[in-house]
């Protein structure tokens, strides 16, 4: 897919744009949102988004 060269243009581009110090913290970020998606993948496909009335014989106050 990439090359060497474009690996190192690459990462001169994000040493320009974003500064040294924040991109552990930007990769770390990354990461995590990664794994999040995975995560999510994984799931279950229905999510039973509706909200549940309490059971407790109250009536749900009028707007």
């Amino acid at each position: 897919m990439f090359g060497t060269q474009e690996w190192l243009i690459i990462a001169v581009i994000a040493l320009v744009m974003f500064n040294w110090r924040k991109l552990p913290q930007m990769g770390s970020t990354f990461g995590k949102a990664l794994t999040n998606f995975k995560r999510g993948l994984s799931e279950p496909e229905e999510v039973d988004v509706t909200e549940k009335q309490k059971d407790s014989g109250e009536t749900p106050p009028k707007p």
